[in-house]
């Protein structure tokens, strides 16, 4: 109840509207030797992630930089360089940055809050303008004099001290969440391994090509319109990504399937991208559905000797090795009969699904704490904006 009364209350009173360089000054700290100068750390925009206001990682300066912008703990740092990337953060150590790194902080405490200065360069509104007021084509960026011309409606400090206790309040949420993501992953990570250690228990091991059904699928012709836009879902390798596919980008006809290598596989089938951009070759899925798929990716069908998800876990585990086998110079790639030559253990099915429901409750676990990752932000998004983005306007 008390944050929605904080709500209304932002909606119907009417602040002082301040340009942003009236209350906001840029710092032009600098240092033409930082080594010499005694700085540790350096940031460039690859170390500011979107959405998080702390810094999580860093440069070494003994490792050469040619950064010289200065910065302190609490002042704010801003990408102005592809300002629709929404990079802001809260430096919490000393350091230098990047010239595409602006370096701001409040003039005036006594006007407004250092602590609510981040939040309002994370508002709508404030994206906005950077964005349209950036210039260049390839590496698009906004400048000072422009962001200083950006208005919006400043709260009284006692109203700046409520919004930053309740922005605070989520964050440690959401760095409890981010904590407790971390040491599920651990645990995936050791379950996944125990595994993949299933090498090492003397277990008999099978060619996937002789335990599964393995094949390829086919593209029908691009030219004959009869061939696509149909019922029949068509897998492509891009969409064989470690999730089970339920849908897909692109269909084809009953004709179609007949008039091209394009075979249907049945749901449980697990997929292998054997070629592909950058990553692609060697990533996993499954069929949540029935489907075809194209020439790029070996289907192995369900056995009922095998829990379908054993073999996708892994398989999935067994990422690097898979890639490992391709051959070809300009794009190495897999083929089936690389496929169906990988061994794969063969341990009794009870153990399969022993292994696979440790995954699968680590998974869940995962699941739910990215889902409350999602909602935390969305509650922060909502507030900034109904708060500090609603005023602004």
């Amino acid at each position: 109840m008390k944050n929605t009364a904080m709500t209304r209350s932002s909606k119907n009173v009417k602040w002082p509207k301040v340009r942003f360089g009236d209350v906001v000054r840029l710092s032009k700290a600098r240092s033409q030797d930082p080594l010499g100068d005694g700085f540790d750390r350096y940031v460039g925009l690859e170390h500011l992630e979107p959405g998080d206001l702390r810094i999580r990682s860093w440069g070494n300066v003994v490792d050469g930089v040619t950064f010289t912008s200065v910065f302190q703990p609490g002042q704010v740092l801003f990408g102005k360089r592809r300002a629709y990337q929404r990079k802001v953060a809260v430096a919490d150590f000393v350091g230098v940055c990047s010239g595409d790194i602006y370096v701001l902080e409040a003039k005036d405490t006594q006007v407004i809050l250092p602590e609510l200065l981040p939040f309002i360069c994370q508002t709508d509104a404030f994206f906005d303008h950077a964005v349209g007021t950036s210039a260049g084509s390839l590496s698009p960026r906004t400048n000072w004099t422009s962001l200083a011309d950006f208005e919006f409606a400043l709260p009284p400090l006692e109203e700046q001290k409520r919004l930053v206790i309740l922005f605070e309040a989520i964050a440690v949420v959401e760095e409890e969440l981010r904590t407790t993501e971390h040491e599920v992953d651990r645990l995936q990570k050791a379950a996944m391994q125990d595994l993949l250690d299933a090498d090492l228990k003397k277990w008999e091991k099978r060619p996937i090509g002789e335990a599964f059904k393995v094949t390829t699928g086919g593209t029908p012709s691009r030219s004959n319109a009869t061939f696509w836009n149909g019922d029949v879902p068509w897998v492509k390798t891009g969409e064989v990504n470690y999730y089970v596919i339920q849908s897909t980008e692109e269909h084809i006809t009953a004709e179609g399937l007949k008039g091209s290598a394009a075979k249907l596989c049945p749901p449980g089938s697990v997929l292998v991208a054997l070629y592909g951009q950058g990553p692609t070759r060697g990533r996993v899925g499954m069929l949540g559905i029935q489907a075809a798929v194209n020439q790029a990716c070996a289907a192995i069908y369900p056995n009922p000797d095998f829990d379908p998800w054993f073999v996708f876990y892994y398989l999935s585990g067994k990422y690097l090795s898979l890639r490992a086998m391709a051959q070809g110079a300009a794009q190495p790639n897999l083929n089936l009969a690389m496929i169906k030559a990988f061994d794969i253990p063969v341990p009794p099915l009870e153990e399969q699904q022993s292994a696979v429901a440790s995954i699968d409750a680590i998974a869940k676990a995962k699941a739910e704490i990215l889902q409350r990752r999602e909602q935390t932000a969305e509650i922060k998004r909502k507030l900034r904006e109904e708060t500090i983005g609603n005023v602004i306007y």
